[in-house]
């Protein structure tokens, strides 16, 4: 019989001929840009766990981390003041009790006698040694406890998709393993070691080998601090080539001064533009009569007065007989614009339309037709705007509300409809100085920093799931004196894989149970939009006391009589989430408080942001602190926004490599046709990574 040898690898490698995948699997990492060698390379761990010292338990300390292998003796469930999962497991005549306090059906089905498991965790002690929710590794073989439990081992990030095909974070620590057993090619470095050396960054090569095994844990962060370096080299490229792209952009129509119409819409509303208001208006206007396109974001914290301001730049694209499609992400808020704007500006003339999916065929096709004949002079909706039946005479400003909430195909899809049209982005999430100069880079930026006068404070206060009886006695008190409130949940029903509060079971046990004297209502991402816009619109008129809700209310509901808000999980939400919910109450003149629940057990960080919650009102400094604590992550829409998606660099923590990045790819920019060979290089690279990453701001 014939040895089989294993052909080198090479970083073009495709995965389909690594061991451990073959061409199912490889099919399925395609779906999530892992194609070749080098791509699985570049699918950084999430997270370690340090497995370096395995314990025996016989010689475990209480207080004191501590990896042990050991043979599950028993399992099942133990019933008390709190139910939880215990699992016994035996290290030569010891043992030692894992405890599981959420997810019970699921460890019910994972584990059974006799298997063996790496588990890290802190050892406490209460009647015997126990862990709580240790960190789990099933090991199958004396390979498996030499692969992955005597070292410092990488877990990666996972999907139910991934672990259904075989692909767990124990699969693809085999895979990487083997990969780097079998490379024969060192990894290119494109960045010029005089741009390494500033920072004191390692090579790529080492770089990457280190962060899937490291050493040891001190070599971690500065693998990290490398490979961020890299990313926000790509990040920079893409938005410094679509700035340079948008300026040389001309416009197809001129604007004249700001005439009758917008004078009388000033003198009728009921309140005073705020000078923070008045400041933004000034730049949107000044940025309309240049010859370049306006490319503009707008952003400011919950109530502080956006919408009026993008109001008053459709306003006055209409008096230069232009139209103005206008893009919320949900039909709640695309309908609240349209019934909040659509009356006073008809009074003036401005022709309003509304366009969203849950609308008949029929009404569909009249309004797109009215658009197309320019009788309609604002268009709002939702991503129904930028279907192909729909197109407008003279689309002069394009308004996207909630942008992050689009993606950069969506955004672009609507532009196309005009003849470069300007652009109004505008988000409540307040965004800190050093992230709007980089994902926000080739836009211009307009903050509103200033609420309008006689917004009350909002009380917020923490607490455990014990509180909540005394909550809904609070909930009831308040209905009782005329007051609506909500309650939010993180899911819509049972999962099987986390223990959390879903609101279909929370409706079911409150309307028999605690609230029952009250009129009770559910509003979820599963609810007809029919059926939901009537429960709000009943909501809004005083016929619903409470309104239980997942996070879909989280924009577009204006209710000003709405004065307590309980949020269920609250440990579950980032900082800047949390702020935007907060934001539906304390909109009337009724005194607002939120109540966070939290359910233990809670991490350090967790505890440090619910407390930064309550202790803080201001969008802005949330935001930043939402940053450090938390990264970037998908409070920005990174992935939707063209922009290459960030598995090591933290906005936070390489502040400075933010900064420099910017300077290179700036410098190698306008320098491109006199660079020296190690510049080239490394631009040749950005360029020819943004093409086949597919990176682009594209159109607006």
């Amino acid at each position: 019989m014939q040895n089989c040898v294993m052909p080198d690898l090479r970083l073009n490698s495709p995965l389909q001929y690594v061991k451990g995948v073959g061409p199912r699997k490889a099919e399925l990492l395609a779906k999530y840009g892992l194609k070749s060698v080098h791509d699985m390379l570049l699918y950084f761990p999430r997270e370690y766990l340090d497995r370096t010292s395995v314990v025996p338990i016989s010689e475990l300390k209480t207080d004191q981390p501590a990896t042990i292998i050991g043979v599950v003796k028993a399992h099942g469930i133990l019933y008390g003041k709190r139910r939880r999962y215990e699992v016994i497991l035996e290290d030569q005549g010891s043992a030692i009790s894992l405890l599981f306090f959420s997810g019970i059906k699921y460890w019910e089905r994972l584990f059974k006698k006799g298997q063996v498991f790496a588990a890290s965790g802190t050892v406490t002690y209460f009647q015997g040694y126990q862990i709580i929710h240790p960190d789990l590794e099933r090991l199958e073989d004396d390979t498996d406890k030499m692969v992955h439990a005597g070292r410092i081992i990488p877990v990666y990030p996972q999907t139910a998709e991934l672990t259904k095909m075989g692909l767990s974070s124990k699969s693809i620590r085999r895979i990487t393993s083997f990969i780097f057993e079998h490379l024969k090619e060192k990894i290119d470095d494109p960045v010029p070691p005089e741009n390494c050396s500033k920072f004191s960054l390692l090579s790529l090569d080492h770089a990457i080998r280190q962060i899937h095994y490291p050493d040891d844990r001190t070599i971690i962060e500065k693998c990290r601090r490398r490979l961020a370096f890299d990313e926000l080299l790509e990040l920079q490229y893409v938005i410094i080539q679509s700035k340079l792209t948008k300026s040389k952009l001309t416009r197809s129509c001129t604007f004249g001064e700001p005439a009758e119409r917008l004078s009388q819409f000033k003198e009728d509303l009921s309140f005073e533009l705020t000078a923070a208001q008045k400041r933004v208006i000034r730049e949107i206007f000044d940025d309309l009569h240049r010859e370049q396109p306006m490319s503009r974001l707008l952003h400011g914290d919950v109530g502080s007065g956006k919408t009026i301001v993008a109001i008053i730049a459709a306003l006055f694209a209409s008096e230069n007989n232009l139209q103005t499609a206008f893009m919320a992400p949900t039909e709640i808020l695309a309908a609240q614009h349209y019934r909040n704007w659509s009356e006073p500006l008809e009074k003036l003339g401005v022709r309003c339309g509304l366009l969203t999916s849950s609308i008949g065929a029929k009404k569909k096709r009249e309004v797109a037709q009215l658009c197309a004949d320019g009788e309609i002079d604002i268009l709002f909706g939702t991503h129904a705007l930028i279907y192909d039946y729909v197109a407008f005479e003279k689309l002069g400003l394009v308004i996207i509300d909630e942008q992050h909430r689009f993606g950069v195909e969506q955004r672009g899809r609507l532009f196309a409809k005009g003849n470069n049209p300007d652009l109004l982005v505008m988000t409540a999430t307040p965004i800190p100085r050093t992230l709007a100069l980089t994902v926000y880079g080739d836009l211009d930026i307009s903050t509103i920093d200033e609420l309008p006068p006689g917004r009350k404070p909002i009380r917020t206060v923490w607490r455990s799931e014990d509180a909540r009886p005394k909550v809904y006695e609070f909930i009831k008190d308040e209905v009782k004196s005329g007051g609506q409130v909500y309650v939010l949940y993180p899911l819509i029903e049972k999962s099987e894989r986390v223990e959390l509060e879903n609101v279909e079971d929370a409706f079911e046990q409150l309307s028999k149970n605690e609230l029952k004297e009250v009129r009770l209502a559910m509003v979820h991402g599963r609810t007809k939009t029919a059926e939901r816009d009537e429960i709000l619109k009943r909501f809004r008129d005083g016929e619903i006391d409470v309104l239980l809700a997942t996070t879909v209310i989280e924009v577009g509901i204006d209710n000003p009589n709405a004065s307590i808000m309980m949020i269920e999980h609250a440990e579950r939400f980032g900082l800047a989430q949390l702020h935007q919910l907060r934001g539906r109450v304390g909109r009337g003149e009724r005194k607002s408080t939120v109540i966070a629940i939290a359910h233990y057990p809670l991490s350090d960080i967790a505890k440090k942001r619910l407390q930064y919650f309550c202790d803080s009102d201001d969008g802005f400094s949330i935001a930043e602190a939402d940053l450090e604590l938390r990264g970037p992550g998908e409070i920005y829409g990174l992935k939707q926004s063209g922009l290459p998606e960030l598995r090591a660099a933290n906005f936070w923590k390489d502040r400075d490599l933010l900064e420099e990045s910017r300077k290179i790819v700036s410098r190698l920019s306008e320098s491109q046709n006199r660079l020296d060979s190690p510049d080239q290089k490394l631009y040749n690279w950005l360029i020819e990574n943004a093409k086949r990453r597919n990176l682009s701001l594209g159109g607006g």
